[in-house]
This record gives C-alpha cells, structure tokens and sequence, in this order.
C-alpha cells in the first residue's frame, strides 16, 4: 500500500522576507543595546573645551568604561550638569587629592600639572603676556566617590572652581570621551595627557 507523500514546498519570497526581518529585529536590539548601555553620541556646545574640542564636532562617550574602573587624571568626561545639560570636561584631580589653581599653574597634591594637552595654548598666552586662566582656586581635597574637573579653556569655562557645578559625583558621569567623529576632517581618537 502506497501512501501519498507532498511535500509542501517552502515559498521563497516569505522566507526571504522572515528572514530580512529576523535580521532588522537582531540589528535594532544590538544599536538599542550599543547606543543606551555602552556608547553614546556627543555634540559639544560652547568653547569651554577649546583649543581640543570645538562647537559643533560630535563625539563617541564609552558609557561602559566606569563600571570597571573610575575617572583618571587628563580624561574627558562627560558628565550630567543639570538636568536638561551634560558638560564635557577634562579630569583633574580625582578621590582623596588636594588641589588648586593659581594663575596659569594647576597643582595636585602640591605638585604642578604638566597639561601637555594645553601647552600650545599656554606658550601663547605667556607671549602675548596674558594669563590663560583667569581665575584661581584655593586649596581642596577631592571628596570620595566625586572628581574635579576643569574645561580646557580656563578662562571660559564652568567647571568644578564654580560652586554651581563643584565636585562632580560619579554618579552624575555619563562616561569618558574616546573618538571625534565629525566632522570627517577630525576624526581621531581622545588623547588624554
């Protein structure tokens, strides 16, 4: 006794389109997991950071990175100033250390900074005989669990010398700085000493 045997066959324009929608679905998580859990875009506003960063170029912030670790001296952070405003800062001092700046010199735990990221906007400065920070701040310990953090333009810059931003919480770090993606002409990794 023979029994009928069809096999159905698979039409190959819906398996064709399960499959391109399997893969849009897999590509959305993995942007969605990507861009809110580990990196995120950054425009930077204002001159507060400049010579080193500009208004209008855009940046990848690593998110992830303070999980594992904390904020080191010379990294740019980006941080929750306010609730509608994120700054982006340069890490001076971190847990524990005192610090304070006078004139152009920045000292932590009483030794001077060497911001080499600054040292062509100093060596400027100096000869034009002007100061390229504009105001001092006197001796501080860094408080557990926060950084202080300054903009690269000293003289332009709100920053952890002003009571309305201090000390920053780590709570309050979106997360470190670590590529300029545009404009195309600067796209490069973040130095951070």
């Amino acid at each position: 006794m023979e029994q009928d045997q069809t096999v159905q066959k698979a039409n190959p324009v819906k398996n064709e389109a399960w499959e391109w929608i399997k893969a849009l679905l897999i590509a959305a998580a993995l942007v969605f997991f990507i861009r809110w859990l580990i990196f995120a875009p950054f425009i930077v506003e204002g001159p507060s950071m400049e010579p080193n960063f500009y208004t209008g170029e855009r940046l990848i912030v690593n998110k992830f990175i303070y999980r594992f670790g904390e904020p080191k001296h010379g990294e740019v952070v980006v941080f929750h100033a306010t609730k509608d405003k994120d700054y982006i800062k340069r890490v001076v001092a971190v847990p524990g250390e005192k610090v304070r700046v006078e004139g152009d010199k920045v000292f932590v735990n009483g030794q001077q900074v060497n911001e080499t990221y600054l040292k062509v906007a100093l060596d400027e400065a100096a000869k034009r005989g002007i100061p390229y920070n504009n105001r001092d701040f006197s001796e501080q310990t860094v408080p557990e669990g926060s950084i202080f953090v300054m903009g690269d333009n000293r003289s332009n810059s709100s920053d952890s010398r002003d009571p309305s931003v201090g000390f920053v919480k780590y709570d309050k770090i979106v997360g470190r700085a670590d590529l300029i993606f545009w404009p195309f002409d600067k796209i490069s990794l973040v130095h951070f000493k």
